[in-house]
């Protein structure tokens, strides 16, 4: 079977048995949700890191319920995988990355912030380093003069990947702590000051400060 033929047949059948394993597995699981602060009401610009994408729809629909949100994903197979997944929790897509072709996903961000899309960045995606930041969350916060919400979430027991971001996979029946941090603003640093206070921002809760 050529490669093409495939990879067709895989993205035809993957998304929806992996949204059914998703959901199935979020509902076993206990969930508490822990908000720092007030949700923006303008657009704003979701983070999280890489690692960390499995459960965020749940988060997302939690506290925006039928808001539309588009999510920056790669060009790569993997990322149309997850965007024809996430196509079933609700969510849209924004193809490209802001590393390679940035203007253009960038300018499709931008359109769709205007329209009252929030947006949602993994900053060390689509291929890492692991917990780095990438200068496209900046470039588009500063140009929309958008506020960013770092989103998180942890479990008590879960597999880890060994892939670039230790993709982290709960385990059914396990706890789920979600966070949503205070809304960030970047409008007057630097591009350099502006990733380090968001990596900084981001790792609250993590092991890697």
């Amino acid at each position: 079977m050529k490669k093409e033929t495939k990879r067709k047949i895989l993205s035809l059948l993957l998304p929806p048995i992996g949204a059914f394993f998703i959901r199935l597995l979020y509902l076993t699981c206990k969930k508490e949700f822990i908000l720092e602060g007030d949700i923006p009401t303008k657009p704003f610009i979701v983070a999280f890191w890489h690692g960390e994408l499995l459960m965020m729809p749940f988060l997302y629909k939690k506290i925006r319920h039928n808001h539309p949100i588009a999510v920056m994903i790669s060009e790569h197979f993997d990322g149309e995988l997850i965007a024809k997944t996430i196509r079933h929790f609700g969510l849209e897509s924004i193809r490209g990355s802001t590393k390679k072709g940035g203007a253009r996903v960038l300018i499709s961000a931008m359109k769709k912030m205007k329209a009252g899309y929030d947006i949602a960045i993994t900053p060390d995606g689509p291929r890492g380093p692991r917990h780095s930041v990438a200068p496209g969350i900046v470039v588009l916060a500063q140009k929309m003069q958008a506020p960013i919400v770092v989103f998180h979430y942890s479990t008590d027991r879960f597999w880890q990947l060994g892939s670039w971001d230790r993709f982290m996979i709960p385990k059914p029946f396990s706890r789920l702590t979600f966070y949503v941090r205070q809304p960030l603003t970047i409008e007057n640093m630097s591009e350099e000051e502006a990733k380090a206070y968001i990596k900084k921002q981001m790792l609250q809760y993590s092991n890697e400060l």
